[in-house]
């Protein structure tokens, strides 16, 4: 039999409230991996305390300056949460520590390699303090083994984990663009969040969950993997074309070029047919499997180019689209930034960030129909630092010592 929820899902007017609203999580976080699993929290409904150096704060917020003034990782992290500037190693912050352990249902942790038990906050003293408290260990290679002490940041992982092998050109291996093996992370983490809620929600009990960056790519690598274990054969880099399929990828056009993917025989016999113009081709051996196109690569991409050299972009898209044959465009960052199918849905909110600005976010990629994500702005290192303390029940003079000893900012 089901249980009842532990807290209101409806509001004082009504109105449901966001999935998660009541959850508090501690985020002893930086860079990208904690911050995005604690961002998509914050935009299911959490309230997340986000503990920052007093100093310099989470080390992301200095990476650029392209917002305003402010790092375009950190605003895109870190909207809606609560920054706590607290020194964990002062003289007062144990206390503190202990009791936002004990009011939280979650913590999230992606500090450097032992950072967090050192600071008394592994599992068994977290436990002790708050039994139902689910705690989220990130690291980057796991807690044993002989890469456990290892220091992991994404690129590093990206190339330990073999990602670059399969990314770049034939000749030079090359980084993902974006911060691959961080999201991917960030987003099992949040994925084990959830779960560790539900199952508490029937037993009571809290959990440990574990997070390695090195795990997380390597889920991802399985398809090179397997390759390579059962074929003893390596996925070769091709930069804008498919190394298992054919054809899908980029390719000229008169005044351009398209991308597109054929997936399986019905689609290549009406991509012969109707984009082509020859549907005898579809019957070529060459051709007539994907398998024979995938060995027949690059004469399929010469054949297909010298059709398309007399056609625009826009007539070889059309003859796509008529034939149900999947094709996008290559876009860059400020094409995505216009793009009519965000605009069109409505996809973009508002948020201010610090310094008094108000930027675009979009609103993250899980929609309920019911309730819209929480779109908070992004915050000033400390600017909860009085409002978390005064919640903890830390009395005026408590807070003014802490101020004055320099433990929070």
């Amino acid at each position: 039999m089901a249980m009842k929820p532990q807290r209101p899902d409806v509001g004082a007017e009504g109105d449901l409230l966001p999935p998660l609203a009541g959850i508090r999580v501690l985020a002893l976080e930086h860079a990208v991996a904690g911050p995005v699993c604690t961002r998509h929290l914050a935009d299911l409904g959490a309230e997340v305390i986000k503990i920052e150096r007093p100093d310099c704060g989470d080390f992301a917020r200095h990476y650029d300056d392209f917002v305003f003034g402010n790092s375009s990782f950190f605003v895109w992290l870190n909207r809606a949460k609560k920054s706590l500037a607290l020194d964990v190693k002062g003289e007062g912050a144990s206390a503190v520590l202990e009791r936002l352990v004990a009011s939280v249902d979650v913590v999230v942790q992606n500090l450097a390699p032992g950072a967090a038990a050192r600071l008394g906050l592994g599992y068994d003293a977290i436990a002790s303090l708050n039994p139902a408290c689910v705690l989220v260990d990130i690291s980057g290679y796991g807690e044993s083994g002989p890469y456990a002490r290892k220091k992991a940041y994404d690129m590093l992982v990206q190339a330990e984990g073999g990602f670059m092998s399969v990314t770049g050109t034939e000749d030079t291996p090359a980084r993902a663009g974006i911060s691959i093996v961080d999201l991917a992370t960030g987003m099992y983490a949040q994925s084990a969040v959830l779960a560790a809620l539900l199952r508490r929600a029937r037993s009571g009990r809290g959990a440990n969950v574990k997070v390695a960056m090195l795990d997380a790519l390597a889920e991802w690598m399985m398809h090179p993997l397997y390759r390579h274990a059962y074929n003893q054969s390596m996925v070769p880099r091709f930069p804008d074309n498919h190394p298992a399929i054919a054809p899908y990828g980029l390719h000229a056009t008169q005044d351009g070029s398209v991308l597109f993917s054929v997936q399986n025989e019905r689609e290549w016999l009406l991509f012969c047919r109707i984009v082509l113009g020859r549907p005898e081709l579809a019957a070529c051996a060459d051709y007539a499997t994907n398998n024979a196109r995938r060995t027949h690569s690059a004469a399929l991409t010469a054949l297909i180019e010298r059709d398309f050299s007399n056609k625009s972009t826009s007539a070889v898209t059309a003859l796509l689209d008529e034939a149900g044959i999947a094709n996008g465009r290559f876009n860059d960052a400020k094409a995505l930034w216009n793009h009519e199918q965000l605009a069109a849905r409505d996809r973009w909110r508002e948020i201010g960030v610090p310094g008094g600005h108000t930027i675009r976010a979009l609103l993250p990629p899980v929609t309920f129909t019911d309730v819209e994500a929480v779109m908070g702005d992004v915050p000033e290192l400390g600017a909860h630092s009085a409002e978390v303390l005064r919640e903890l029940r830390f009395t005026p003079a408590e807070i003014d010592r802490l101020y004055a000893d320099g433990t929070v900012a």
